[in-house]
């Protein structure tokens, strides 16, 4: 169906071929095969790399935009193998594979590699990235590899994803300029100064997926603040629960919650997995009006516009993003303070634990001045 460009979002937009990968590096997949040219997703493949997914392409040209790609397909797949030794392979489209009309399935035939090939049928000409997802775990459902119940949760997820950023984050509005934020270090001068008031804060970890590994350290720095200075200890809220989600979404949960425990920092809510953060903000918001109605500041920091505002709209609100395009729509909420981690994302790909993020770091710093 043809979209009127009044309903089209005119800036860029993560893609679904991109989604796909990152769908295929949950899944644990060991090589994934772009079908297409060899610069299509380089930056995204070259990190996902790092995270231990092999990723390699069929380098179509321009002469197999013509007369077709099978015969290359047909040899990376028998290459993969021979080279590899892998347990499960991906195999995602592009826009050039996909105009022409490429049959992935035919290809695997041919082949006959004897493992699981999870076949995903995608181009970036979908309006929402998270398409490529729902169809990369509907190929993984197919081969054997991911249960009914979880395929059903996890397309329930993203759809509800997906609701959230057209409703309050960057899908809001067709064009969002991008922004850095506020400053850090005036941003952590006023928590520091709330902290040294003795206010009671709430601290909110509501993050997707391996960006935890980052986000987490906000709130840890937090409590690790508020000891410094003898101030009341914020409540910890976290969506850390290691029995949601794909193995390696557990895995992160479990590995987050050791480290932060073995910082001196417990979790006092756990409000849901690390692939439910489109509804685990809702959990935070109801923990929140049932508990901690009266506190004075709360500090939210991976997905902040999934915390309804009805909750924390007496509070002084310290929200930490990695979206440039999320600034505006979350200041528009009413949140008076919003930074940005920048580059989160490459900085948590091939980690095996937590990353200091800048907001920690500028309010470690800040403190050690105040020694």
């Amino acid at each position: 169906m043809a979209i009127s460009i009044n309903e089209r979002i005119i800036q860029p937009r993560p893609s679904s071929i991109v989604a796909a990968l990152y769908t295929l590096r949950d899944l644990d997949t060991d090589v994934a095969i772009l079908h297409g040219p060899s610069g299509c997703c380089f930056k995204h493949s070259r990190l996902l790399e790092e995270d231990g997914m092999r990723v390699v392409t069929t380098a179509m040209c321009d002469s197999d935009y013509v007369f077709g790609g099978h015969d290359i397909l047909v040899e990376v797949l028998e290459k993969v193998m021979d080279r590899f030794n892998p347990k499960t392979v991906g195999i995602v489209g592009t826009c050039a594979s996909m105009i022409i009309g490429e049959n992935f399935h035919r290809a695997v035939e041919e082949v006959n590699p004897g493992i699981p090939v999870i076949e995903v049928e995608i181009h970036a000409g979908f309006g929402d990235n998270t398409y490529g997802a729902s169809v990369t775990l509907e190929a993984a459902h197919a081969v054997g590899l991911i249960d009914e119940r979880e395929l059903e949760r996890q397309k329930e997820m993203l759809r509800l994803a997906t609701e959230l950023e057209k409703k309050f984050g960057a899908a809001s509005k067709d064009y969002i300029e991008p922004s850095r934020g506020d400053l850090k270090y005036k941003v952590c001068g006023r928590l520091l100064e709330l902290m040294g008031q003795g206010k009671k804060g709430i601290s909110v970890l509501n993050a997707k997926k391996e960006t935890a590994y980052m986000f987490a350290d906000v709130n840890l720095a937090v409590s690790q603040a508020a000891k410094a200075l003898g101030a009341p200890e914020p409540v910890t809220i976290a969506n850390l629960d290691p029995n949601i989600g794909l193995p390696r979404i557990r895995r992160y949960a479990s590995t987050i919650t050791s480290q932060m425990a073995d910082k001196g920092v417990g979790i006092d809510a756990i409000t849901g997995g690390l692939d439910e953060y489109s509804i685990t903000g809702e959990r935070a918001a109801d923990i929140i009006k049932e508990k901690y109605g009266d506190h004075d500041y709360v500090v939210l920091s991976g997905v902040p516009h999934a915390i309804p505002y009805d909750a924390i709209k007496g509070m002084e609100i310290f929200s930490i993003t990695n979206g440039p395009r999320q600034v505006e729509p979350i200041r528009n909420i009413g949140h008076q303070h919003v930074t940005v981690e920048i580059d989160l994302h490459p900085k948590t790909l091939g980690v095996t634990g937590m990353v200091e993020s800048e907001f920690g770091a500028t309010l470690r710093s800040m403190l050690e001045d105040k020694r």
